[in-house]
């Protein structure tokens, strides 16, 4: 679905990504780890178009990326959910859903969407005309979430889904993600939350310093004593 060959992006003369190659098949949750600064939220703006690569080939559903205008890319089935959440503070919850679903022209099913989104986060639904600012992080962390569903994308990626968030409503947004991912929906999730990450993972790439390099099956990943060392603090 998404393949991610030799992949090179500079920040002027800094070298930020360095020949990486990935790929994630539909219906996969495929994780991308590291510390800060590793290069995981440059690799999924890349692919967003909101930064562009100095050489190197982004394909979606075996359209080059390359080609496409980002504010396109979620016509095409991709929709991101930025670190940091970026709701709309002055906006209610129901007018966040609504925006995230301006591409959609069916009202039937628009309003099927609502109530799927509602479905994985009953609490957006208790709150539906709040303000989105007056949200705790973990509700506005579901908000952003929702408003990227509506959009009915076959790809979500999802850059640092629990950071800002207490241990109980880390493991609430990972439960929904894999229950997203069960209807249908494949994902690329990135997080520093590496334990997380890969107890719900089918695979997983591990980024240091711009470079890929670990990648293989997430269980398998999970007992390596390397990654342990570095990331699972065992």
């Amino acid at each position: 679905m998404l393949k991610v060959e030799n992949l090179n992006v500079f920040y002027g003369a800094i070298h930020a990504l360095h020949d990486i190659s990935f790929q994630v098949n539909k219906g996969e949750i495929v994780t991308l780890i590291g510390a800060n600064g590793a290069g995981k939220t440059t690799t999924l703006h890349t692919i967003s178009g909101l930064l562009r690569q100095k050489s190197g080939v982004i394909t979606f559903k075996d359209k080059n990326l390359a080609a496409v205008h980002p504010h396109k890319l979620v016509t095409l089935g991709l929709s991101q959910v930025p670190e940091g959440r970026r709701v709309f503070a002055q906006m209610s919850v129901l007018e966040n859903l609504e925006m995230g679903a301006y591409i959609r022209k069916n009202a039937n099913e628009m309003k099927n969407d609502l109530e799927m989104v509602f479905s994985h986060f009953p609490r957006l639904k208790e709150r539906v005309k709040q303000l989105a600012g007056t949200l705790s992080g973990g509700e506005q962390q579901m908000l952003a979430m929702g408003r990227a569903l509506m959009s009915h994308p076959d790809l979500l990626m999802l850059d640092e889904p629990s950071m800002g968030l207490s241990p109980i409503l880390v493991q609430e947004i990972f439960s929904i993600i894999q229950d997203v991912n069960k209807v249908g929906t494949t994902i690329l999730l990135v997080e520093q939350n590496a334990n997380m990450a890969l107890s719900i993972a089918n695979r997983a790439y591990v980024l240091e310093t711009g470079r890929i390099v670990m990648e293989g099956n997430a269980r398998e990943l999970m007992s390596n004593d390397d990654v342990r060392k570095a990331y699972l603090g065992s």
